[in-house]
This record gives C-alpha cells, sequence and structure tokens, in this order.
C-alpha cells in the first residue's frame, strides 16, 4: 500500500492554510455581532451620560429662571397696607363748601366806536340803574346820521312827487284823457319812492341807536367791580377789552353741590345756615330758592342755590361760604383717612382688595376735617381698604398685602 499523496503546497504565504481546525471553523464568524453590541451598548451609554449631563445643567437654569419671573412679578406688583373701614356716627349736619356769587354779573361793552371823552364812575361806586357811565365822542357816525337825514328827506320829497302824478293819472284814467299804460307806471313809481323813504327811515333809526350808544348807562342797580377804560382810548364797538363790569350784590347767590343721597331731605323755601372765614362765629341765614331738580351723573350731586339777603353789603362775591344742611341720616357712615382717597377725573375713589386684586370703588364723601372723611357710599363693612394707595394704581391690578409683621418691621426700619 503506497503512503497518501502529499497535499499540494500553498506557494501563496498570504492564504491561510487549508487544514484549519474544526474548531477555528466553528467560531469565527461569531467575533462580528459580539463586537457590534458593544457598540451599541457604549452609544446608548454616551448618550445616557449626555441626557443627564443636559438635565443637569437645565433644570437649575430653569428653577433659575422659574424663581427669577417670580421674584420680578412680586417686585411688580405693589405692596400695599389694608385695613377695615371704621363705623361712624351718622349723619344729621352736612357741612359743605359754597360759591357766593353776585345775583346779577354782566360785562359792559362799547356798541359804537370811537374815542372815550369822559367816564363818571370807578370801582366801588354804587350806581342804580340808568346812571350814565361813559361817554363816547364817534364823529363819523354822526356824519352818516347826518347823511342819512339828508337821504330821507330826499326819499320823501320824490315819493310825494310820485303819490301826486299817481293820484292825477288816476283822475284822468277815468276819462280816457290818458292810458291805463301810463297810469300803472305812475302808480308803481309811487310805490316805490314810497317803499325807498321807509328803507331810509330805517337807516336813519339805526344811526340814532348807534348815536345813542354814545352814552353808556348802567342796566341794573348795582356796583362797579372793574373799569378798564380811560379818556381818549379808541373804542370798538363789540370788541374786548370791556369798558365796565357790574355786579348785582343786593343779593347773593350761594352755590353747591350736595350728595344724591340727602336730595330727598332738601325743600325748597328752608332757612339754611352759613358761615364765612371773613366773620368767624357769626352765622348768616339764606334760603333754599331752587335745586337743578336733576343729579349730575358724573358728581352724582345736586346743584343747589341759596339766596342770602346782602343789603348791608358784609358779604363780598367771590368768597367761600360753608354752608350747613339738616339732613336726614341715611345708611352707614365710615371713616376712613384723608390719605385713602384716591383723586380721578371721573370722581373721587377708594381702593380696596379683594383676592389680592385691586378695585377703585367710587365714593360719596360726606364732612372732612382735613385728618378724615365720612364715607356716606360706596363702601361696606367687609371691605379691605388700601390705606396709602399709590397714584399709579388701576383697577384689576395685582397687589401684595403687606403682614402686620412686614408693616411693623417697615415702620422700625422708617424710624
Amino acid at each position: 500500500m503506497s503512503p497518501e499523496p502529499n497535499p499540494p503546497a500553498n506557494n501563496n504565504p498570504g492564504t491561510p492554510h487549508s487544514h484549519t481546525t474544526a474548531h477555528d471553523t466553528q467560531h469565527a464568524p461569531e467575533q462580528k455581532p459580539i463586537k457590534g453590541r458593544t457598540g451599541i451598548l457604549a452609544a446608548l451609554v454616551l448618550v445616557a451620560v449626555l441626557v443627564v449631563l443636559a438635565v443637569l445643567g437645565i433644570l437649575p437654569r430653569w428653577h433659575a429662571s422659574a424663581a427669577l419671573a417670580k421674584s420680578t412679578d412680586e417686585l411688580a406688583a405693589p405692596s400695599v397696607v389694608i385695613a377695615p373701614p371704621k363705623a361712624g356716627q351718622p349723619i344729621q349736619e352736612l357741612v359743605l363748601p359754597g360759591n357766593v356769587t353776585s345775583y346779577t354779573d354782566a360785562p359792559i361793552y362799547a356798541r359804537t366806536s370811537g374815542y372815550l371823552t369822559k367816564w363818571y364812575y370807578d370801582i366801588g361806586a354804587k350806581v342804580k340803574k340808568g346812571a350814565l357811565l361813559a361817554e363816547i365822542a364817534s364823529p363819523e357816525v354822526d356824519q352818516q346820521l347826518a347823511q342819512a337825514q339828508a337821504d330821507l328827506n330826499t326819499a320823501q320829497a320824490t315819493a310825494n312827487n310820485a303819490r301826486l302824478q299817481a293820484d292825477r293819472y288816476k283822475g284822468l284814467v277815468a276819462s280816457n284823457a290818458v292810458s291805463q299804460q301810463d297810469t300803472d307806471t305812475y302808480v308803481n313809481q309811487a310805490a316805490s319812492t314810497a317803499a325807498q323813504v321807509k328803507s331810509a327811515e330805517a337807516n336813519v333809526q339805526r344811526l340814532k341807536e348807534l348815536t345813542d350808544f354814545e352814552k353808556i348807562y348802567a342796566p341794573f342797580d348795582g356796583v362797579v367791580t372793574a373799569r378798564n377804560i380811560d379818556t381818549g382810548q379808541l373804542v370798538t364797538a363789540g370788541a374786548a377789552p370791556e369798558l365796565f363790569h357790574m355786579q348785582a350784590v343786593q343779593t347773593l347767590r350761594v352755590y353747591t353741590n350736595l350728595p344724591g343721597v340727602f336730595s330727598a331731605s332738601m325743600k325748597k323755601g328752608a332757612i339754611i345756615d352759613l358761615t364765612f372765614a371773613e366773620h368767624p362765629g357769626q352765622v348768616t341765614h339764606g334760603k333754599l330758592v331752587r335745586t337743578a331738580d336733576a343729579i349730575d351723573p358724573a358728581s352724582r350731586t345736586l346743584l343747589v342755590e341759596i339766596d342770602v339777603d346782602n343789603r348791608d353789603g358784609n358779604l363780598l362775591a367771590g368768597t367761600l361760604a360753608q354752608v350747613h344742611f339738616k339732613v336726614n341720616p341715611v345708611g352707614t357712615v365710615f371713616v376712613l383717612p384723608v390719605s385713602t382717597l384716591i383723586f380721578r377725573s371721573e370722581g373721587l375713589r377708594v381702593g380696596t382688595v379683594k383676592n389680592g386684586i385691586a378695585h377703585l370703588v367710587p365714593v360719596t364723601i360726606g364732612q372732612d376735617d382735613g385728618r378724615t372723611i365720612q364715607v356716606i357710599t360706596g363702601l361696606n363693612a367687609n371691605d379691605q381698604v388700601i390705606q396709602d394707595p399709590p397714584d399709579s394704581l388701576i383697577e384689576g391690578e395685582k397687589v401684595r398685602v403687606l403682614t402686620p409683621e412686614e408693616v411693623k418691621t417697615a415702620s422700625q426700619g422708617g424710624m
């Protein structure tokens, strides 16, 4: 038996031998999946690390942003101190300021143009109705009047001649001595010239009135409160400045605005007490003569007029009076510091807080002693009123209410 032939030699050194073992043949293909799973696992670990790092970096920033937003909101919301209103005594006497005016007030202007030749009364002079205050020289108007009078004379002569001619032709036309057409012509001329006479008369009357305006008379009994013209000054009809200013002060009118809730207490003819700073300790009596009979929707008040007898001349127009009204108690009265009031164009407001939101409540006030005020309408006993509200406070604004401890700390810090 001959020996097995040797396998052919592999001349390629890079080619593996064909006599690879069975063990190597079974395990060689399984090495690649192991490496792939390892790479995936590493990638997942890397992603997880990046996510953790991102979360660790974002969370502090998110918390810082939320804290900053919260702090900003807290700082943006104004800090306020609140307190409930204190109940006061029902109002039985209401004291309101009243404007004192003259019964009649009139500026006096020139009704014709010219130069002031003389004035007769100065400020403070008491004059009667029809008294001559001043005189104006207006030669142009005088000449216009003379011309108008001459024109009137001419028109009257022409009209008279036309009337005679018309009457003559009316008599002749009856005997057929003249034609009807000529008669109608003269009749129409008579009517036309008569109309011209009336026009000329009206022009003369207008100029006579203008010359009458050269003398300035007092329109009523009163006192001269201003004289804005002097001798020799040129004045123009109806133009500024006014020549005189007059006021009737025998009776004075006092106007005041009464809160609408007390309108039922006002009776025409009632005697009202008034006091004046110029006359301390003295009480003056006036009569309630009329009201506006309508509540002002802007201020919710009733305009009241009180007439005061001033024949003795003790009171002056333009002063301020304190008007004392006897009123029937209405509702509950609350007392607040004056500093709680908010002055807005739409009227007085008081700031209240409900659920952290500010509300501006319209109120009607009664007596005001300079430190406290009486609120007649607008508040309830359970309202929380803002003390010393900021001027920028608006309706519906979020506010931060200070606790008593914060208020105490702030007051101690201020001290």
